[in-house]
């Protein structure tokens, strides 16, 4: 099984949502998730990557992919296994990372969201996720 994760840059209760982020990828790697497309930009990107980051201790075989927007950006792999460039040759630059979601959505079985209001990017990818009827697992703010 294929997860992939959408959200906002900012995360406002960083200590919840990590706990949050911490049960939903336990849950998916006891239901066979074993790669993880993470997209690196902003405090839930990073949030992830770093909850995964600890689970590959006790579960080394999932892998965890950077999916880059850009080529030519310095970014740091160091919690990951590999990264992967889609073909976003063709894309004006200023549309690299909706299309490179768009990508992550479409690759992915699951969709793990962080999603608290209607617009921005972390939303325009969960209505596309939403449209191609992926299973989403969604954070609900209490």
């Amino acid at each position: 099984m294929k997860i992939t994760f959408c959200g906002h840059s900012e995360v406002t209760d960083m200590e919840t949502v990590r706990c949050w982020l911490k049960n939903v990828t336990q849950y998916l790697i006891e239901e066979g998730g074993k790669v993880f497309y993470l997209g690196g930009y902003g405090a839930f990107d990073h949030m992830a990557a770093s909850v995964l980051y600890e689970k590959k201790k006790q579960y080394p075989y999932i892998k965890l992919i950077l999916v880059l927007p850009y080529l030519n950006k310095k970014i740091d792999t160091t919690w990951y296994d590999a990264t992967i460039y889609p073909p976003l040759e063709s894309v004006p630059r200023r549309f690299a990372i909706p299309k490179r979601n768009q990508w992550m959505i479409e690759k992915a079985d699951v969709v793990v969201s962080y999603v608290l209001h209607s617009w921005g990017g972390a939303a325009t990818t969960l209505e596309y996720a939403i449209r191609k009827k992926k299973k989403i697992i969604s954070y609900l703010k209490k």
